[in-house]
């Protein structure tokens, strides 16, 4: 995995785009009942609760990493994927209540995790996939962004890819080109920008993608991604 560190201007726009991805997810998740939240989601297996208890999952395990990166230690991002599969489980259960005030609580101790823009912690190792904690941050970044989607799919807060800005967009793209076979490039893949990173990051896109389309391969992570 590439030790190299994110520019201090993207680490800026990641640390704000994400914040606001938590915010709204908060706002949204405070309209759902409790029928929503045990209904199914667009993630075979998992209810929105579930989609919901990952994301509070991953974000309480990357602001782990960042703390960890400040003591100048390296763990693993989660004690193992069974701990990991039971965590969210054990979370998805959660009523709207209480779902909020660990979204809430998370929102506020990462506020307080990650480093300021441009502090040479960003380029600390860390146990997210052998980089350095930029890399923790990025992750955080695209989860937020494309949980909230699968999360509140099919509900009256129903968001769609107009969320993802432009810098998170051309990062998704870079992020999953890898998912593409060789001799395929992100740029042979017809249709509009937005409709064609939903696509692979495996999600259906607004509007169909013209032509044949490829196999993809699976996420670039240690983790399955959902």
């Amino acid at each position: 995995m590439s030790s190299t560190v994110t520019s201090t201007s993207t680490v800026s726009h990641a640390l704000a785009d994400s914040d606001a991805g938590l915010g709204a997810l908060i706002s949204a998740v405070g309209h759902l009942t409790e029928a929503d939240l045990a209904a199914p989601s667009t993630l075979e297996g998992w209810t929105r609760g579930h989609v919901l208890s990952h994301i509070a999952a991953l974000g309480a395990a990357l602001r782990g990493q960042a703390q960890a990166a400040g003591r100048g230690e390296v763990v693993p991002v989660y004690a193992s994927q069974e701990a990991r599969n039971a965590g969210i489980e054990a979370g998805s259960g959660r009523t709207v209540t209480e779902h909020l005030a660990v979204l809430g609580a998370l929102r506020d101790d990462l506020a307080s995790a990650w480093p300021e823009p441009g502090s040479p912690l960003w380029a600390a190792p860390s146990g997210y996939r052998g980089g350095p904690l930029s890399g923790c941050l990025l992750a955080w970044w695209r989860e937020v962004r494309i949980h909230s989607v699968d999360a509140l799919a099919g509900t009256s807060q129903e968001v769609g890819y107009e969320t993802w800005d432009d810098a998170l967009c051309a990062h998704l793209r870079e992020f999953l080109a890898v998912r593409l076979p060789d001799g395929v490039a992100v740029d042979d893949i017809a249709g509009d920008r937005r409709d064609v990173t939903a696509w692979l990051a495996g999600r259906v896109p607004s509007s169909p993608l013209p032509g044949e389309l490829p196999e993809l391969g699976p996420w670039p992570s240690a983790v399955p991604a959902r």
